[in-house]
């Protein structure tokens, strides 16, 4: 198995990676602090005092303003596949009384910063449900059914996955390797090097194969996706000796 289009785009629009908002007939784009709440619908957390603030304020007699925001993927170590970019459109409109406050709660699950508790004075909640999903990778665009997206969840993998490929790679190489060739079934000897982890995701994860810079990749899938990170303990044993610890002799 491996992450759907729609996991893929939800995973990426959840509020981990910067994002950049556009707006039809309007300057920009913006550089936006976003998360998205449990119904996919994107949360924008914009400074009273700013271009994006002025730009979102509807037209005379309107109540939204079309928005895109645009995400792309940040590969979490050198050499490492990106996952490509995301489009997700709809409507935004300003947030007030009990709906910005539960709103703030959905995004401080996410991003629990502190401006949140100036939402109404220096800040302000824009909430948008999306209606048009793009991904783009490799070229390549395809668009998502926003149903499936909606039903989609985030990669509960992606946040901590940076730190566990540098756990992988603090680990003692020999141990590493060995795991890896006896999951893969690739003999002891390897002229173009050993094989490398280079993303984790909920599914499994992805061995680069041959040199530094090669782009033979393969997938090494988990009996079943993931649903806390702390299962990867479980899953993968070089994770469970800490790195400080000498492999046994």
């Amino acid at each position: 198995m491996r992450p759907s289009p729609a996991e893929i785009v939800r995973t990426l629009v959840a509020g981990r990676l910067p994002g950049l908002v556009h707006l039809a007939h309007r300057p920009g784009p913006h550089h936006a602090r976003h998360v998205t709440d449990p119904d996919g619908r994107v949360l924008l957390l914009v400074p009273v005092a700013s271009h994006l603030a002025a730009a979102l304020r509807p037209a005379a007699g309107g109540s939204d303003v079309a928005v895109v925001l645009d995400v792309l993927d940040l590969p979490p170590a050198a050499g490492a596949p990106g996952l490509g970019r995301a489009w997700v459109s709809g409507w935004a409109a300003e947030l007030c009384g009990d709906e910005a406050r539960r709103a703030a709660v959905d995004f401080a699950a996410v991003d629990p910063t502190g401006d949140l508790l100036d939402v109404g004075t220096r800040f302000r909640l824009y909430r948008f449900e999306v209606v048009e999903v793009r991904w783009e990778r490799a070229g390549a665009v395809q668009r998502i059914d926003p149903g499936e997206y909606a039903e989609a969840e985030p990669d509960p993998v992606h946040p901590v996955e940076a730190r566990l490929l540098a756990d992988l790679a603090e680990r003692d190489a020999t141990q590493v390797t060995a795991y890896l060739r006896r999951q893969l079934g690739l003999t002891e000897q390897t002229p173009d090097g050993p094989p490398r982890v280079v993303r984790v995701d909920r599914y499994g994860l992805v061995v680069a194969l041959g040199r530094p810079g090669a782009r033979r990749r393969v997938r090494l899938a988990f009996p079943g996706p993931v649903a806390d990170p702390d299962e990867l303990t479980r899953l993968l044993p070089p994770l469970r000796r800490p790195a400080s610890v000498p492999p046994p002799r």
